[in-house]
């Protein structure tokens, strides 16, 4: 479509001022440069405006207070082990018996606490996506925000893979390492002061000396979690880069699976299937590289954290063996120690454990926080070198003065070229019906778009009536999904029309066939042929019967049958004011209309204008109209 490449070029003219703004750069090569501190700070702006706040953080009190519960069980299990133990030791069969008791309900309790634990993460999993999500779809269709993306270089490439399975794992990874975070944090507290209090008592003796090191399996264990964490940072360094790769070409690669399948008859009519092979065949060789990198870095990484995994099967006991055999220690209070050092080891380790999905989660969160930040640039103004006035109207009046439509953004008539409304200044009223024709080098789609608000490159002063009187028909006709009610009624709700009208419309547009499917949920748009998509969109507007109507080009390449129908259809609608910018015999032949010029202005590169020949427009021109495209 030419609005999304000349949009482009927009984007790329307007470079410099997006690139003179503190910490962002050109979109369409690299994305923002934002910090972490600043990402986490715009998500948690939009979480804390969402309409989940609430209720998720009453699911994170709920969660902290039961972390707390399930930490001191663990202290007083991991106290269990000292008078389990040494019943062993002593072979006392009675208290190994009461110990089990005392186990049970420990374990009992610990276990209704991770249950209840588990379903409250995955609520508030469940409740962050939704805000997250919710917030994202409703920054992406605001007013003109989708369309405009879509043209801004790689970051509006693939919307739906942020909206949907980004916004999932950033919530769900989010939550998972929060609440990880927490646990081991609760945990750390919990279990440093156990394991000083028991590792004071460690006496020492080597060679006749006696000695001891005040919290020596303290020291122990935060040196044993630090080197891991160094090495892990050391090896794994390379994993957001190579996981935000990833994500990117997976999303590529399906929207190219999208797209074929999308355009299959077209492919198939074409004998296509091998260049598309090729396509679908490229791209997954870019996802299978990238995943071996990726490959290659876990493996590495997991030389650091399985083998400290390992390890700590023996490290506690290593490091508390000499307190033991020098009788400092019972077997009790050995294994006492060994698992409060396994507890701090664990709660120190988290980050070496985690530093695998915090990689993923970084990376997610950048492609969602530019997501949205794109978007919400959507919303800045740009100075344009000419630039279109709009004005409100009365309702009954439509006025187009001094109208020029430049042809590419953010250059002048001069170097580009473009087209004007030869008739200066037009006054339509409701009820009058209009064809905007022109030369064959204008481009009228532009004048459309330009009317539309979409296309505000050029000069003069377009007024309009109020926006809820008017209805803008492109020549593509959109068919959303769902029930065939429902897309007669887009973009209202399907209730909003009586049954009686909706079948009455239908049957007026030879679609009489539908009105028994009018409920069955379909792929529409896949089962109507153009015209009969066409044929949906003046259904629709004998329901909506808007006061203003401004066609594009929407009778072209339709049966000639089915566009004298359409045509004799306009003529039932003799209040409403028409404005049809294309050419269309059926048009002219059913409703007479007055007809506009649009003349083409050459640009610099090009020669003087030809002579134009032949009346100028006025209200009695529409027998003569000028040269279509």
């Amino acid at each position: 479509m030419l609005f999304i490449r000349v949009w482009a070029i927009w984007k790329s003219v307007m470079a410099d001022k997006i690139e003179g703004r503190p910490g962002i750069v050109r979109q369409d090569r690299v994305g923002y440069d934002f910090s972490l501190t600043y990402r986490l700070g715009v998500m948690f702006s939009a979480f804390w405006n969402s309409e989940v706040r609430g209720r998720v953080l009453f699911l994170a009190t709920v969660l902290i207070l039961v972390i707390l519960a399930t930490s001191y069980g663990q202290v007083i299990l991991n106290e269990w082990n000292a008078p389990f133990y040494d019943s062993l030791e002593r072979r006392d069969l009675g208290e190994f018996f009461h110990q089990l008791e005392i186990f049970a309900m420990i374990a009992g309790t610990l276990l209704l606490l991770n249950v209840l634990q588990a379903w409250l993460n995955q609520m508030t999993a469940l409740y962050m996506r939704e805000g997250l999500s919710r917030d994202l779809v409703d920054q992406w269709l605001k007013r003109k925000r989708a369309l405009r993306l879509a043209s801004s270089g790689l970051i509006g490439v693939n919307p739906d893979q942020r909206l949907h399975e980004d916004s999932r794992n950033l919530a769900e990874s989010t939550t998972g390492l929060v609440l990880g975070l927490l646990q081991s944090t609760i945990l750390l507290v919990s279990f440093i002061g156990v394991l000083w209090e028991l590792s004071s008592g460690f006496i020492f003796r080597i060679s006749g000396h006696s000695f001891s090191i005040p919290g020596y399996m303290v020291w122990a264990a935060i040196f044993y979690a630090a080197s891991a964490s160094v090495l892990s940072q050391v090896v794994g360094r390379k994993l957001v880069k190579l996981n935000a790769d990833r994500f990117s070409k997976e999303a590529e690669l399906r929207f190219t699976l999208m797209h074929a399948n999308e355009n299959m008859p077209a492919i198939t009519v074409a004998r296509g299937e091998e260049n598309e092979r090729r396509r679908i065949n490229a791209d997954i060789s870019s996802v299978l590289t990238v995943v071996k990198r990726l490959a290659m870095a876990n493996t590495n990484l997991t030389w650091v954290s399985a083998g400290y995994g390992w390890l700590v099967i023996v490290i506690p006991i290593i490091v508390a063996a000499p307190a033991y055999f020098s009788g400092g220690l019972t077997l009790g209070q050995l294994m006492m120690s060994v698992g409060a050092f396994n507890q701090v080891n664990t709660a120190l380790r988290w980050y070496v454990s985690n530093f695998g999905p915090i990689a993923e989660w970084r990376a997610t969160l950048m492609r969602v926080t530019d997501f949205r930040q794109a978007l919400l640039d959507m919303e800045e103004d740009f100075d344009l070198k000419d630039s279109i006035a709009y004005e409100n109207t009365a309702p009954d009046t439509l006025t187009l003065k001094d109208v020029v439509i430049v042809a590419k953004v953010g250059e002048d008539i001069e170097e580009c070229g473009g087209f004007r409304l030869r008739e200066t200044n037009v006054v339509i009223k409701a009820g009058e019906k209009i064809m905007i024709n022109g030369d064959h080098s204008v481009n009228r789609k532009l004048l459309f778009q330009a009317m539309a608000g979409l296309w505000p490159c050029g000069s003069g002063t377009i007024g309009l009536p109020p926006i809820d009187d008017m209805l803008f028909v492109p020549q593509v006709a959109y068919v959303p999904g769902g029930t065939l009610r429902e897309a007669l009624a887009f973009p209202e709700r399907p209730e909003a029309y009586e049954k009686a009208a909706v079948e009455a419309a239908l049957d007026k547009v030879g679609l009489h066939s539908l009105i028994a499917r009018l409920d069955t949920r379909a792929r529409w748009d896949k089962m109507l042929d153009g015209d009969q998509q066409k044929a949906i969109g003046f259904a629709r507007l004998l329901l909506v019967r808007p006061r203003w109507i401004i066609f594009d080009e929407v009778l072209e390449g339709m049966e000639p049958e089915l566009q004298e129908t359409m045509a004799k259809l306009l003529t039932s609608m003799p209040e409403s004011g028409m404005i049809y910018i294309g050419r269309s015999e059926a048009y002219l032949e059913a409703l007479k209309p007055r007809v506009l010029h649009l003349q083409a202005l050459p640009s610099a590169s090009e020669g003087p204008p030809a002579v134009q020949t032949g009346p100028s427009a006025s209200a009695g021109a529409a027998a003569v109209p000028a040269p279509a495209l």
